[in-house]
């Protein structure tokens, strides 16, 4: 894995800034993984893709996942704050991920980005998980639609399998009582992350440029301190 630096950020910001979340997420890793087809790193299983991401946050950001969710019965802010490390450690089973999952005869690899992206705009979630059990179906040939019962076989087998591909706390909120469990999409947190990285970065190179009339390629090739340290001086 390539940690990125502060030009990439940058690049990673300005290509994924207007895309779809699951985009982004492969923005990110294109930057880690330079070496590796955009088409390759679509077809990780999703947990695998999440524990790079969770890899590549605790090497550019620190091990902490920090974030703010909505109360979905008074619409309180909650955080959560989970150890990217501990959440990988817990994830990992006995063995390698399986390649396949076995439901009614059927055989069904793991999905991956490029499943999800395929049902993205799809708003029924029963539809939405009809096709996305089909596209993973391994082998060809017609079958009969799926019932309730084999596609909620399919999502627990493939959970069990592939336990981070759906990262889910439970939450409890003090203003309202209310229990819940939540789904934390690692993509975001690393996206939130970015954002946040470009914006500081951008203001330090506003100052330095109108300070000193340096380009942007010249402040970004100072290190981090040296910057810093010019910053300090510009202070009132």
């Amino acid at each position: 894995m390539r940690v990125p630096n502060d030009s990439d950020f940058l690049g990673i910001w300005e290509s994924g800034s207007r895309r779809h979340p699951l985009d982004r997420a492969l923005i990110v890793l294109g930057a880690a993984f330079p070496e590796l087809p955009a088409e390759s790193l679509a077809g990780w299983p999703l947990g695998r893709r999440n524990r790079e991401l969770v890899e590549l946050h605790g090497r550019c950001f620190g091990p902490r996942l920090s974030g703010v969710v909505s109360c979905a019965g008074c619409g309180e802010k909650l955080e959560v704050d989970l150890d990217g490390p501990t959440l990988a450690g817990e994830a990992d089973g006995p063995g390698p991920l399986a390649a396949t999952v076995d439901v009614g005869g059927d055989a069904y690899r793991l999905p991956a980005s490029r499943d999800l992206a395929r049902v993205a705009a799809v708003a029924d979630p029963r539809a939405a998980a009809a096709l996305l059990a089909e596209g993973c179906r391994v082998g060809g040939g017609a079958r009969e639609a799926l019932s309730d019962a084999e596609l909620e076989e399919i999502g627990e087998r493939m959970a069990a399998a592939d336990p981070l591909a759906e990262i889910r706390v439970r939450l409890r909120c003090p203003e309202c009582g209310r229990d819940a469990e939540e789904t934390l999409d690692i993509a975001a947190f690393v996206w939130a992350e970015v954002e946040a990285r470009v914006r500081a970065l951008l203001s330090e190179i506003h100052a330095l440029a109108c300070a000193y009339g340096w380009s942007e390629a010249d402040i970004l090739a100072m290190s981090a301190r040296r910057r810093a340290l010019y910053l300090e001086m510009l202070a009132p």
